[in-house]
């Protein structure tokens, strides 16, 4: 019989602040207990799978390979492996996106790069230029995922790599494509990710996170469940302003661990009937950019002026 798999944001699902958010660590040991196969599943591109199980484990959760981590970083490279095999980029990123490129024998171009590739991670105006100068060039756009911020405390957020392809766009008159969460090929390759780690066929997969935007969406168009957790960036009161719809809302992940143990799905997790916390992070502007709109026009660059 097959069993239900798991792809697990991880930002507001499992930590915030680096600190463990009550009852992630039991949810986990459950998943591992039980057989059930699990994957965590980042827009964020910095870090290396290497990286994310250390961190992990100084958290309080232990046991956790490597292998059990799908970033936006990974979902990039293996965009660019299945889709232009030998081709050259221009990376503006950090190491996990640097490492993932590098294990698919994707070279670096800072001449006339097929790409140029915009993840997380500090930017000079050097490097910027030098992108740009790539683009005029006849570089294609592509974006790891399309965060424009993201949180890192109650009140603190850093630009994304939305933000940074969006000044790229608006110099250079090109739209970027993005990948990551919601983009479709991000849950494709994390199912047969799944599929690896099963050894065999996963039965339904249910995406857990914290945002509308990307976790849920993409769940949704995935054809996946799509499981929302009130402890990160969306509040309750926000659900109903969106079309697509989470399967189920949940106060946190602990709400599943008696769930997975005993294969019983509680009675008072399918709705949204119970009162939830504000999010940590409120602010205006939209969080993450979109190539649903003029996908295929290139966007006009402001005139310049005197």
């Amino acid at each position: 019989m097959t069993k239900t798999g798991y792809l697990i944001d991880m930002d507001g699902v499992i930590y915030r602040e680096n600190q463990l958010i009550p009852g992630a660590r039991e949810f986990v040991d459950a998943l591992q207990a039980m057989g059930f196969p699990f994957l965590f599943l980042t827009n964020n591109s910095a870090p290396t799978p290497e990286d994310l199980a250390v961190r992990l484990n100084h958290l309080g959760i232990q046991g956790i390979s490597p292998r059990q981590f799908y970033t936006s970083a990974l979902n990039t490279a293996d965009f660019l492996g299945e889709t232009h095999p030998g081709c050259t980029v221009f990376v503006i990123g950090e190491g996990g996106l640097l490492t993932a490129l590098h294990e698919h024998r994707i070279a670096s171009d800072a001449i006339r790069p097929s790409y140029v590739v915009v993840g997380e991670g500090s930017v000079s105006m050097e490097r910027l230029g030098k992108a740009h100068e790539c683009l005029e060039r006849g570089a294609r756009l592509l974006a790891t995922n399309p965060d424009n911020w993201c949180p890192v405390g109650a009140e603190k957020t850093r630009p994304g790599a939305g933000a940074t392809a969006a000044f790229l766009e608006a110099s250079s008159g090109r739209r970027a494509y993005y990948l990551g969460k919601p983009n479709g090929y991000m849950f494709h390759r994390a199912r047969q990710k799944l599929q690896e780690l099963a050894l065999g066929p996963v039965g339904q997969v249910a995406m857990i996170g914290d945002t509308m935007e990307t976790d849920i969406r993409g769940a949704v168009e995935a054809g996946m469940y799509g499981y929302l957790v009130l402890s990160g960036s969306t509040a309750l009161e926000n659900v109903a302003d969106y079309v697509y719809q989470p399967t189920r809302i949940l106060q946190s992940v602990a709400d599943l661990t008696e769930e997975v143990l005993t294969g019983k799905a509680s009675d008072r997790l399918n709705s949204p009937v119970f009162a939830g916390e504000g999010p940590a992070i409120s602010r205006p502007g939209h969080r993450h950019q979109t190539d649903v709109f003029a996908f295929h026009k290139p966007r006009p660059r402001p005139a310049m002026t005197k």
